[in-house]
């Protein structure tokens, strides 16, 4: 499948994502079994977490450019020249957005995906900063449930996505919630005054 910001899109419809192997490049698609989600109106913030929120200012699609190079800048990264030049296509036409966390006013961390309709596919998250990129993910969690979106897709659990308590089904539930919620309209509005954080 050639790698387009249209291919992609049609791709989340399905199901699947893109991940480019770090060594070649070379770009395919995935989707795990389980698949792990976020409700919006189901995830656990931990207290400490909670606290340290509050440490940070949290904007969205300010920078994607700096979320998505911040992600990206790992010894072996799957975000590769050709996958970030299409999600920097996606974001300029409304569908790929970006989470950030500011500490005095420099970035420190960050999350960014793609909506589509009333779901969200959260793809990378990163910190500079302890809890920065955290932080930033409870910032998303929040607009989505504020804007009515139904869930937030992390693909799989990771180490700093665990004490959200995310949700793990399979491929074939999964495949049931995307199609009812792909179809829906919910835009992304004004972060921070639509969603009103209330860390």
């Amino acid at each position: 499948m050639r790698l387009t910001p249209e291919s992609i899109l049609g791709a989340y419809r399905q199901g699947a994502f893109p991940m480019a192997d770090p060594a070649t490049g070379a770009v395919s698609w995935y989707r795990p079994e389980p698949r792990a989600i976020l409700p919006t109106d189901g995830w656990h913030l931990p207290r400490r977490l909670k606290r340290s929120v509050r440490k940070f200012e949290l904007t969205s699609d300010r920078d994607f450019e700096g979320v998505i190079d911040g992600c990206a800048a790992r010894p072996a990264s799957w975000i590769s020249p050709e996958l970030r030049a299409a999600y920097l296509a996606l974001h300029r036409a409304g569908h790929a957005h970006s989470v950030e966390a500011r500490a005095e006013g420099k970035l420190v961390g960050g999350i960014y995906g793609v909506a589509i309709g009333a779901a969200f596919m959260a793809e990378s998250m990163f910190h500079r900063a302890t809890d920065a990129g955290k932080a930033a993910l409870v910032g998303l969690l929040q607009h989505l449930s504020a804007r009515g979106f139904h869930f937030c897709d992390i693909q799989m659990v990771t180490p700093a996505t665990v004490q959200f308590q995310p949700i793990q089904i399979p491929n074939t539930a999964y495949i049931r919630l995307l199609e009812g919620a792909v179809d829906l309209d919910r835009p992304w509005g004004t972060f921070g005054v639509a969603s009103s954080p209330s860390v």
